[in-house]
């Protein structure tokens, strides 16, 4: 069961609560590149993306934020538009003008950058640390307050502050506490329109620190939606593998809200591979998924053959691939009907090439030649949807 979050307006698009896990990805071109910044961002949506993360590096760059959001609704895209701020919270400030909403990094919006050095407070010294955020970020929250702007708190593993290092040293617990001490801001000051993410390259860390953040919250009765990635992925075959692990494992146990693949390729790529692990998970249906088996010597036709036949069929009839079914396709009786009980429609091997259709669990074609065996279950399909 996924796990009950609030309902978060980014733009125009709401995430958590009831809705859909959104699909995101982030441009790589320069902020400052108008041009080739919306070209990106069509070509990410034109994939299926629903929200678009831009670098904001400068206050130039979050001003510029403006001139591109103008430019895709001048050409028909209403895509929400979130700037990533690190280092300088008056870029944060200035981006909450014009974003639909703001990811910041506790680690570094008020701490300094990194050194990597070990830090002695006392509990008054580390509770003034905390007070130093509060004044920075309360406006920030009221900046977003007055323009509707949601916000993300975003903790990577990579860039925890040497307070939170010094006090947690490089652990889960340092990382869920970065996050909560702005969560409990946000909750003291009436703010919830938050999500969160907790990142790192290392999927083991990654989902450990995830479940314990969700334990955390709810100790403190905090609901916020969930935003999962692994950090630093990679491209190709690993970066694909490390993000399903990682997402897929946390959308298992009913968490996330939004999801962002992070491959060193092309931001549209990311698009499908997300799709994918959603699909995988159960956790979004967008399209015909099919179950099949690897085959074996009792295999008596061409299964594989046959699996690229059906895919073929049922990709070029849109009334049927439109309906987000789920077909199996077994090489024989023995496991077929039971391993694809969940299945809408099976085609199952009956003998030396002979094909039943199945419909649920229930056989409804026995033994046709299996030269009609794909049209007839094209037509079974029809006849019952």
């Amino acid at each position: 069961m996924r796990r009950k979050t609030n309902e978060v307006m980014v733009g125009n698009l709401p995430m958590g609560g009831s809705n859909p896990i959104r699909v995101q990805s982030m441009t790589t071109c320069s902020t400052m590149d108008t041009e080739g910044c919306v070209a990106q961002i069509k070509r990410i949506v034109d994939a299926g993306g629903e929200y678009v993360r831009l670098t904001t590096q400068g206050v130039a760059e979050a001003e510029n934020l403006k001139n591109i959001k103008e430019r895709l609704r001048n050409d028909g895209y209403s895509v929400p538009i979130i700037a990533d701020v690190h280092f300088n919270a008056h870029v944060a400030d200035v981006a909450a003008l014009y974003a639909d909403k703001v990811r910041i990094n506790p680690g570094n919006y008020v701490d300094p950058a990194r050194k990597f050095k070990h830090l002695e407070y006392n509990d008054e010294e580390y509770a003034d640390e905390i007070k130093k955020i509060e004044e920075r970020f309360i406006p920030f929250l009221n900046i977003c307050k007055e323009h509707n702007t949601a916000i993300r708190i975003g903790v990577n593993h990579g860039s925890l502050s040497d307070r939170i290092m010094s006090r947690y040293g490089d652990t889960p617990a340092g990382m869920v506490e970065s996050c909560m001490e702005f969560l409990r801001i946000c909750v003291r000051e009436q703010f919830f329109n938050v999500v969160i993410s907790i990142k790192a390259s290392n999927t083991v860390v990654m989902v450990q620190t995830v479940r314990l953040l969700v334990q955390e919250m709810d100790k403190e009765d905090m609901h916020f939606p969930i935003h999962l990635g692994v950090t630093e992925a990679g491209e190709g075959e690993d970066g694909r593998l490390k993000s399903a692990v990682g997402i897929g494992s946390l959308l298992l146990d009913g968490i996330g809200d939004t999801i962002r693949v992070s491959l060193s390729e092309e931001p549209e790529n990311e698009i499908p591979v997300a799709y994918n692990i959603l699909q995988a998970a159960r956790a979004r249906i967008t399209k015909t998924e099919f179950i099949s088996c690897p085959g074996c010597g009792r295999t008596l036709y061409d299964l594989q053959g046959t699996i690229s036949r059906i895919k073929s069929a049922i990709s070029s009839n849109e009334d049927i691939s439109a309906r987000s079914l789920k077909i199996g396709i077994m090489g024989c009786i023995v496991n077929g009907p039971g391993e694809m009980a969940d299945a809408d429609y099976g085609y199952v091997g009956a003998g030396r090439n002979r094909i039943s259709l199945y419909r649920k669990k229930e056989c409804v074609l026995k033994n046709i030649p299996e030269d009609e065996a794909v049209e007839k279950l094209l037509e079974l399909i029809r006849q019952n949807n």
